[in-house]
């Protein structure tokens, strides 16, 4: 499968490094970059053809990744419409619609994706939906490309990928947000910024690691360090006082909202 990237950032540096990982070679895939640093950086890390131009770019190209900032994608599509010859097109930019690229290129093999910061790391998680249109084999690519960076969630309906976006695609930030305050929480209490980092980074990997082999709920796992009458509970009291968790659920609410705002500004033309 010959893939075409298009924009060069740390996304397609991600994928492009994972694919190369599961196997794929280098002849095999393509970036196209307007950045010259960037493009020597790609050929020098991966030895993939890196290029300005996006008519050689996509020439022989089976599947093409649209990894550009939102605000870019709608005039890259009008250059990229008559290029195209079939090909599936896999959107990571946020915010915008599938229905909205099939309308700006007359395409209809359209896949959407969401994936997250971690997949920087190959530990990410990517929300995707299909456009009807998409044969079977077509997502299964875009399945195998997205999966060089973590796991896979495939949505039945777009308006999910709101909903995505608002716990995976913006997680990350409001997990660093929880280390941020711990880590403050350490430091008032006597410890050194650096013991203060190394207390909260281990806390949250060692919990993670624990949630993820365990096959019980996360409250359950919750319920087994909090001893009656101890320091665990006085500390959860004090947060269910203050309404944490419900600020949390608002939280990521709000980002839903503000996902369908984007795909209703940016697909409104």
């Amino acid at each position: 499968m010959n893939i075409c990237f298009i924009g060069g950032g740390n996304m397609s540096t991600a994928l492009i490094g994972g694919l190369l990982g599961q196997g794929f070679s280098a002849d095999e895939i393509s970036v196209v970059e307007i950045n010259p640093e960037n493009r020597e950086r790609l050929f020098r890390d991966f030895g993939v053809r890196a290029v300005e131009d996006l008519e050689e770019g996509v020439g022989g190209s089976e599947a093409i990744v649209l990894a550009v900032k939102p605000q870019q994608l709608q005039d890259l599509l009008k250059n990229l419409s008559p290029l195209l010859s079939g090909q599936l097109l896999i959107s990571i930019a946020a915010g915008i619609r599938a229905v909205d690229i099939a309308r700006w290129t007359g395409a209809r093999s359209v896949v959407r994706a969401m994936p997250n910061t971690p997949a920087l790391i190959k530990s990410g998680i990517t929300g995707m939906y299909a456009l009807p249109e998409a044969g079977a084999g077509q997502k299964e690519a875009a399945q195998r490309i997205l999966s060089a960076v973590g796991e896979v969630v495939w949505l039945e309906n777009e308006a999910m990928m709101d909903s995505v976006t608002a716990i995976s695609g913006s997680g990350p930030a409001y997990v660093f947000y929880m280390m941020e305050a711990l880590q403050q929480a350490a430091v008032e209490l006597g410890f050194s910024d650096e013991d203060a980092k190394r207390l909260s980074l281990a806390t949250f990997l060692g919990a993670s690691k624990l949630a993820a082999g365990s096959a019980d709920p996360v409250d359950v796992l919750r319920a087994r360090v909090t001893s009656k009458n101890g320091t665990t509970e006085r500390a959860l009291m004090s947060m269910e006082g203050n309404h944490v968790k419900q600020h949390i659920v608002d939280a990521a609410k709000a980002a839903a909202a503000r996902s369908r705002e984007l795909g209703d500004e940016l697909g409104n033309s």
